[in-house]
């Protein structure tokens, strides 16, 4: 049996979440982080015996349309996965439920799932600081028992709602500022392909899903977004977003 822990993840959060997963299986995994490797993930055969840990962030209640694109890709033989949804301290929304129906649209098996929280990729003042020691101390805990239960082969109940709730993206958009020295780096890596690679000044506001990836891995922090539009979102998103709120498990 070979053990994937498979990540989107662009600023980060998602990241820690899976590996905290992915340490609590016991299992040695091979990573396949779809930012940096896109590629990897259509040159795996999954087999039956395998077990896929599948870890996205939640955006607007959705799972990034990128990651449905990748997957689609991929065809699958009956592989157990393990599904995670990573949300910035709001909620998952459908993004479970989505996530199961492109991974068996595939030909996974989804025998488990949890949602987790980590700081929110754009409004660092919700989920600051997570996972921390608790929450890694509940996700070693959640992946116990799943390696537990891992020959099961029923899909639980996971939450949401079909069809699936509208999102249409938010204004955040992040571009360059003086300190860009083009050196491609957020054009290379960009999973939406916003940024163009031959002008990485630039940004293609209609194709860019507010990751911010490309705020994250310059090396200049060379780009940003509208400080003022963060600050009035936050205010509107204060309500839903305070509170420590909790990670979940479905088996």
């Amino acid at each position: 049996m070979r053990f994937y822990n498979i990540f989107f993840s662009p600023t980060g959060g998602t990241e820690k979440v899976a590996d905290i997963v992915a340490k609590g299986t016991k299992l040695d995994a091979e990573e396949i982080d779809l930012i940096k490797e896109p590629d990897k993930l259509m040159k795996v055969k999954f087999e039956k015996k395998d077990l896929c840990l599948v870890a996205v962030p939640s955006y607007g209640g959705r799972i990034p349309s990128v990651v449905t694109d990748m997957f689609r890709k991929v065809k699958a033989d009956g592989t157990k996965a393990i599904l995670v949804a990573v949300f910035g301290n709001r909620m998952i929304d459908d993004t479970l439920l989505e996530l199961q129906d492109v991974l068996e649209a595939s030909g996974f098996v989804c025998i488990a799932g949890m949602e987790a929280v980590a700081e929110h990729s754009l409004m660092h003042q919700f989920g600051t600081g997570r996972p921390d020691q608790q929450d890694e101390k509940e996700l070693l805990e959640f992946a116990a028992k799943i390696m537990q239960n891992s020959e099961a082969q029923s899909t639980p109940a996971f939450p949401g709602n079909r069809p699936y709730r509208e999102y249409g993206g938010v204004p955040l958009k992040p571009v360059a500022n003086g300190k860009c020295t083009s050196c491609g780096l957020c054009a290379k890596e960009c999973p939406a392909g916003a940024i163009p690679l031959d002008n990485p000044k630039m940004t293609d506001k209609d194709k860019c899903i507010s990751c911010m990836h490309c705020v994250a891995v310059c090396p200049k922090k060379a780009r940003n977004y509208s400080k003022l539009v963060s600050f009035i979102a936050g205010l509107k998103m204060k309500k839903v977003c305070s509170g420590r709120k909790e990670n979940k498990l479905y088996l």
